[in-house]
Parts: structure tokens; C-alpha cells; sequence
């Protein structure tokens, strides 16, 4: 068995970096999950009440923007991985990472595939974990920013992401260590 590791929100200006574990449950058909970032918002959520309704094996990690700001991005989502593989209740043969990085994790077999959410389903099924759950989280902080539009762009940079910014400056769940005021020039 093994379980398929992605994460969502490295590249955000705000919010979370989310990583999920998943070792899919082998009853369902491996063509079924692709890379989240193909998937409509609607397709996604369906696939993810799929999984959590199935017997699969499903590990998440989270780390706040104020992590990745003392940490660095990378470190925090190398953490994050590394939260999700160990909240499995399951310890899977060998762990496939999305990406040419993976966490240090003593006592896991572990191999990084460069675009293994195009390739490995189990890896596709985390991407898709990955992206609900953060695509909800910053719905929550869109209620709590209002005015930055999270809703709409989940905390990605985008020029309405930038107007916002230009307007009421930034935010507590922003990432301060992503340098945003110079990267503004740029719209």
C-alpha cells in the first residue's frame, strides 16, 4: 500500500499551506482522481466526499501563514507533509511526494515524483484533499478579510488580490515574508 502526498497554498500570498496523505482505498478506480488543479471547484468537492466516505486512509497538515513566515515556505510545507503522513492511521509501504523534495521522516520509505499529481492517483487523491481543504479554509477567512476577496481567488496573486492589498494594506494572514508590497509594482 501506498500513500500519495501533495500540498496546496505554497504559492499563496495568504493563508495556509495544506498537505494532505492519502492511501487510496483499492476499491475505488484508479482513473478517477487527476491533478486537483484540473478539476472544477464542483468536481473536486465530489471526489473528496468519495474518498472520505471510503475506506481509504486520509492524513492532513497545516501551517498558518505566521509559520511560513518564521519558517519559510518550503520548511513549512515539508513540515506540513510530514503532519499528514504521520496522521494516517495506517503506515503505508512507501510514500510518494508530489514535487523533488520530501520531508524528513525516519522509519518511512519515501520517493519524490516531479508532477506525481498527473501520474499517481494516490498522490492526485491527496491534491484534491489538499485543495478542498484549503479552498474552505480561506472561504472562512474570506469571512473574517471581506475585503480582500478570498472567496474568489483562495489568497493566489491575482490582480484583484493586489487592488486589495493596494487598498487596505496587509492583512493577519497574509504572508508578510512573500515581500507583497514590492511584488504589487508589478500591477
Amino acid at each position: 500500500m501506498i500513500a500519495g502526498v501533495d500540498e496546496a497554498g505554497r504559492g499563496a500570498l495568504a493563508g495556509p499551506v495544506v498537505a494532505a496523505s492519502v492511501v487510496l482505498d483499492p476499491a475505488l478506480p484508479p482513473d478517477l482522481f487527476s491533478d486537483s488543479k484540473q478539476l472544477t471547484a464542483a468536481r473536486r468537492e465530489a471526489l473528496f466526499a468519495i474518498l472520505e466516505t471510503s475506506e481509504s486512509y486520509i492524513g492532513v497538515g497545516v501551517h498558518s501563514a505566521f509559520y511560513v513566515d518564521q519558517k519559510n515556505i518550503l520548511k513549512a510545507t515539508l513540515s506540513a507533509m510530514r503532519h499528514s503522513i504521520l496522521s494516517l492511521n495506517y503506515k503505508p509501504n512507501e510514500v510518494l511526494i508530489d514535487g523533488n523534495k520530501i520531508p524528513t521522516l525516519p522509519g518511512f520509505t519515501m520517493r519524490a515524483i516531479v508532477h506525481g499529481d498527473r501520474l499517481i492517483p494516490a498522490i492526485s487523491a491527496a491534491s484534491i484533499v489538499a485543495k478542498v481543504l484549503r479552498d474552505r479554509m480561506m472561504d472562512c477567512l474570506d469571512k473574517k478579510f471581506p475585503a480582500y476577496g478570498f472567496k474568489i481567488h483562495k489568497g493566489y496573486g491575482t490582480s484583484l488580490h493586489y487592488e486589495a492589498l493596494f487598498v487596505h494594506g496587509i492583512s493577519d494572514v497574509h504572508r508578510k515574508t512573500f515581500n507583497l508590497h514590492r511584488q504589487q509594482s508589478l500591477f
